[in-house]
């Protein structure tokens, strides 16, 4: 089932089942406010959105710890320098729990947070990573290449991934580092063109050796890769600016010369092998265009040869799929290549398959992960940072194809089983691109909570726009006093629920108490709230349905606002004129919309809705979105008789920190 596009007036249709998964924080680290704020608070909010939406049966959110790889072998290798005891899985395990625990924290609902390494999840992965390897060979589409790697002469071994720092070779690149094969942005390269390379272990500059290794033909997926990439951009709500991002790799390969290096472009040119020219000459390089990499390949001999500097355009390569780590997941022996394991990356984009069949598992429900994974009536949506846009929109892509088409075959990339991508900007930390081994240290997202509840800031990452520009998160209790200008933005956005939407439903409550006896109140919300009703839902629905929540923010300070101005305009009448009967209207009125609210705003944050549900006595089937237009009336079978839980006074169904209550720190 395609995310299609919606014409003006034309109501989504959500999908019968539905896997979310959020990309995977690396086994070394706790988690920073970026992965919770910039990817899975969203995730999350989808994934309650969509259990309300076609039943929480019908929904999986999956997630782990990405355990392997160079990052997590470094940093234990530093941790053991320092003093400490623990093995590499011992960490790794920490870590796992660790994260967890704060995903928790932020009431991030999912229903398995495995790790690759780790246990059951693990041995599943090992299995399912075989399987993996075994069908894209037998449909061929593992070649075995000799590439150059880095090798420490000092310490007399291979270096893998993090272990190798220099500067990204491809054009343009603002990336503050760069590895082995890969920078800091998500560009691919080989290890031949990495800029200044360094080992971190000896901080000598490392040799490169050939090894053999399996690859993914992902040069060969071009043409799928850009016939899907095509088809999403005609016809599904697919974001704009992620389709550019993968079509900046959809190129045939190029060389890009500074001028500066030649002295007669027809000379060199005569020199290459068969090539496309552009020599525009504003611009600072000539390009030299090829029609594969066997041919950039060897025009890249002859620039070497004349001692010409040059740089390589983005372009798809060889997608490596085996290396010699020792903490990987072991690699299957083929022909005469024995002993390796699976390179982090490409392991970690069926992880989510494997974490789904774990979880099945558990559930003693086995042999169902088609159901979910390649069903017609099943979607999968993957939210990831921008900065992976290359392994889970380009390589997954081809990956996943040779997994359903045997090559040669022509693919008809409609019908595929393929997920869909949803790629957040950065979140930025005041106005920087932060993460945990840059610089700018940002605060931890367990730190963020010593200040603010989950549900504020749940409720100001949703409202950032990140499905469309990087945007600066700004708490001012991590500012410098002078650098607190205005509000905080935290706050403001927390406020609509923490302050508004609170206010309305206690007045709401007290209302009833102290006109009903406590009473659910007969009669029909009039046509005004009504009409604000059905527009919010009907916006609120779309803007979930094409994953911009920053619209979802709009759509609830709009309608929570509005209902709280025709409650206050009105009230003001009914008691000038001592009018019961505009009063009584009021409290239907208001109790109506904040229902509608209430289930509006469940997904976002869910505690406060689900405790109004339970002072209204109506349980679980209040979140159905089947009914969620209809009076309150309609989930009871004897109005007269149906009771609401007395509000004692002063309760909150959204509370504020401790911190902002004592008045520290904060500036509202």
């Amino acid at each position: 089932m395609i995310s299609k596009r919606l014409t003006p007036n034309e109501r989504p249709v959500f999908p019968k089942r539905a896997v979310i998964t959020a990309g995977m924080p690396y086994g070394n680290k706790n988690l920073h406010f970026g992965h919770v704020g910039g990817m899975f608070i969203h995730a999350d909010i989808f994934a309650r959105f969509l259990r309300d939406r076609i039943g929480k049966e019908n929904v999986i959110f999956v997630s782990g710890t990405d355990c392997y790889g160079s990052p997590a072998m470094e940093s234990h290798r530093k941790l053991q320098e320092e003093g400490y005891v623990g093995t590499l899985e011992d960490y790794v395990r920490e870590n796992h729990e660790k994260q967890k625990k704060t995903l928790e924290s932020y009431g991030v609902s999912l229903n398995f947070f495995g790790a690759s390494a780790l246990d059951e999840a693990g041995e599943i992965h090992r299995k399912v990573s075989a399987e993996v390897f075994r069908r894209l060979y037998e449909n061929g589409y593992i070649i075995k290449l000799s590439t150059p790697q880095f090798y420490d002469e000092e310490k007399k071994m291979f270096l893998n991934g993090r272990q190798v720092v220099g500067k990204c070779p491809i054009p343009g690149c603002c990336s503050d580092k760069a590895y082995a094969d890969e920078c800091s942005l998500g560009h691919q390269f080989l290890p031949s063109e990495l800029i200044n390379p360094m080992s971190s272990l000896s901080g000598k500059k490392p040799i490169l050796k050939d090894v053999e290794n399996w690859y993914l033909d992902l040069e060969y997926c071009m043409d799928m890769v850009k016939d899907y990439n095509e088809f999403l951009r005609r016809n599904t709500n697919t974001r704009k600016y992620q389709l550019e991002t993968v079509g900046e790799f959809l190129k045939k390969p190029c060389v890009y010369v500074p001028r500066k290096y030649i002295d007669d472009v027809t000379v060199l040119a005569a020199k290459l092998p068969p090539h496309t020219l552009t020599d525009e000459e504003k611009k600072p390089s000539v390009v030299f265009e090829f029609e594969s990499l066997e041919i950039r390949d060897k025009a890249k001999s002859v620039f070497d040869a004349e001692g010409i500097h040059y740089t390589s355009g983005k372009t798809l390569v060889p997608f490596r799929l085996s290396g010699n780590a020792e903490w990987g997941v072991p690699f299957p022996d083929c022909e005469e290549l024995k002993d390796l394991t699976f390179w982090v990356w490409p392991e970690s984009l069926w992880a989510p398959i494997s974490f789904t069949s774990t979880y099945l598992k558990e559930k003693g429900i086995e042999g169902d992960l088609s159901k979910w994974w390649y069903d017609e009536d099943a979607k999968v949506y993957q939210f990831i940072g921008e900065d992976n846009i290359y392994f889970y929109a380009i390589a997954q892509t081809g990956l996943f194809a040779g997994l359903q088409v045997p090559k040669g075959e022509a693919a008809d990339m409609e019908k595929v089983h393929l997920s869909h991508i949803i790629a957040n900007r950065h979140l930025l930390y005041m106005d920087t691109k932060a993460s945990s081994s840059s610089e700018i240290k940002p605060p931890s997202a367990d730190e963020l909570l010593e200040y603010y509840t989950k549900d504020q800031l749940r409720m100001h990452f949703m409202s950032l726009g990140l499905s469309s520009k990087s945007v600066g998160f700004k708490p001012q209790v991590f500012m410098k006093e002078e650098d607190r200008v205005g509000v905080d933005m935290v706050l403001k956005d927390g406020n609509l629920i923490t302050n508004v939407f609170n206010r309305l439903i206690r007045t709401c409550f007290y209302a009833i108490q102290n006109n009903c006896d406590g009473k659910l109140p007969t009669g029909e919300a009039c046509e005004e709230i009504k009409a604000m009703a059905e527009k919010a839902v009907l916006e609120y629905e779309r803007h979930m349905y094409n994953h911009d929540f920053h619209r979802i923010s709009y759509v609830l300070d709009d309608f929570i606002r509005m209902v709280n101005k025709h409650w206050v305009n009105n009230v003001k009448v009914a008691d000038t004129n001592g009018d019961v009967a505009l009063r009584k209207q009021l409290i239907v009125d208001i109790l109506y919309a904040c229902k509608i609210i209430a289930v509006l705003v469940h997904p976002i944050a869910p505690e406060g809705c689900e405790m109004f549900s339970e002072y209204l006595n109506l349980g679980e089937k209040m979140w159905n979105w089947d009914r969620i237009l209809e009076p309150i009336s309609a989930y009871v079978e004897d109005v007269e008789k149906h009771e609401l839980k007395y509000l004692e006074p002063r309760v909150d169904f959204f509370k504020k920190h401790e911190r902002q209550l004592e008045g520290n720190n904060v500036r509202e």
